[in-house]
């Protein structure tokens, strides 16, 4: 069953419960957990155990599984049932996925376990496919538009088979270019507070054999700037109608100075990522975080007594600055005119 494709598998179930890469002790330890009920899967969801839109939309797909078997240990009626599933899809507010993997299966809970878990690992099976034709697409995209020679690739967060079922989808096109010989080096955002780049990104790429470089968030603008970049490619959380952007906080930076530079930013997410009931980035909801990960580090405090933190887990990145969107369907040129909604922008 899922996971990445070699031998760690971030989401896999493990008969009555759902077995997860511990992503918050990598890259020093791989440890998998064991959950087995709410409690467990909502705290392994808000503390990153598992992350990443794709990856959360399997959990959430299999979290229902989860309510229905607890419920059975437990005693719930189908009101506390349902409560609990709720509390799963509300886990983390800016991931669509989450949701969107809840509602795809809990419709299937009153014909049984075996029904929820069977979709759930349908969706698990779906995302590795679809990761597959995103790399593809966006290698297609990108090496058209490229001199012909190795890549240098600039990426924020982790994208890649750790926030998904399998190959990942930024870093998926990655890994795509890489297998066609056009990467030179990665630069891997280090991603502040928690380190997504340094910690999960680099240690994918390392795996796969692509040279990396860890970087300062605050270095990637001015390599951009300095021509040492020549496409940025992210990830999303979540995607409006219009094609304003949803990432890891930080993303918007990257994407001001890919335009102010004349470098491709491009975003690789799987279709399930738009929401088109919002019409614009405004309506996306961003989580925010406890200020512990802004203000202390290792568990000790940095910052001084009496100092606040703000630390939002996402920023949205404009339209207009989304040189082109690619999903499991093909790639839309954004900042273009190009919509996920399917009309045009006005210009300017």
């Amino acid at each position: 069953m899922g996971g990445m494709t070699d031998d760690v598998r971030t989401v896999e179930w493990a008969g009555d419960g759902l077995r997860l890469l511990d992503q918050t002790v990598l890259p020093g330890r791989v440890e998998h957990v064991v959950v087995r009920d709410v409690d467990a899967l909502v705290d392994a969801i808000r503390r990153l155990v598992v992350r990443g839109a794709p990856a959360l939309g399997v959990a959430g797909a299999f979290g229902v599984a989860i309510a229905m078997l607890q419920a059975e240990r437990e005693g719930w009626d189908d009101a506390a049932r349902d409560a609990a599933i709720a509390r799963v899809r509300e886990a983390r507010p800016t991931a669509v996925n989450l949701a969107a993997g809840v509602d795809r299966a809990a419709p299937l809970a009153a014909k049984g376990v075996d029904a929820v878990v069977a979709e759930a690992q349908a969706l698990l099976d779906e995302d590795i496919r679809n990761n597959r034709a995103i790399g593809a697409f966006g290698a297609d995209w990108i090496t058209a538009r490229a001199q012909d020679r190795p890549l240098r690739i600039l990426t924020h967060c982790n994208a890649g088979a750790l926030a998904t079922a399998g190959w990942g989808t930024a870093l998926g096109v990655v890994r795509e270019l890489h297998d066609r010989g056009r990467v030179e080096t990665v630069y891997a955002d280090e991603t502040r507070p928690l380190l997504q780049g340094a910690r999960l990104t680099a240690w994918e790429l390392v795996r796969a054999g692509i040279r990396c470089l860890v970087q300062a968030d605050g270095a990637a603008p001015g390599a951009i700037l300095r021509g040492m970049v020549d496409v940025a490619i992210i990830g999303a959380d979540r995607i409006a109608a219009n094609g304003d952007t949803a990432n890891k906080v930080g993303s918007v930076g990257v994407a001001l100075a890919c335009a102010a530079a004349g470098v491709p930013f491009v975003v690789a997410a799987p279709w399930s990522t738009v929401d088109l009931s919002l019409a614009s980035g405004d309506l996306i909801p961003i989580e925010e975080r406890d200020p512990g990960e802004v203000l202390a580090w290792g568990g000790v405090r940095t910052a001084p007594d009496g100092a606040g933190a703000s630390n939002p887990a996402f920023d949205v990145t404009p339209a207009r600055l989304v040189t082109a969107l690619v999903t499991e369907t093909g790639v839309l040129e954004v900042a273009a005119g190009e919509t996920p909604g399917g009309s045009r922008r006005p210009a300017g």
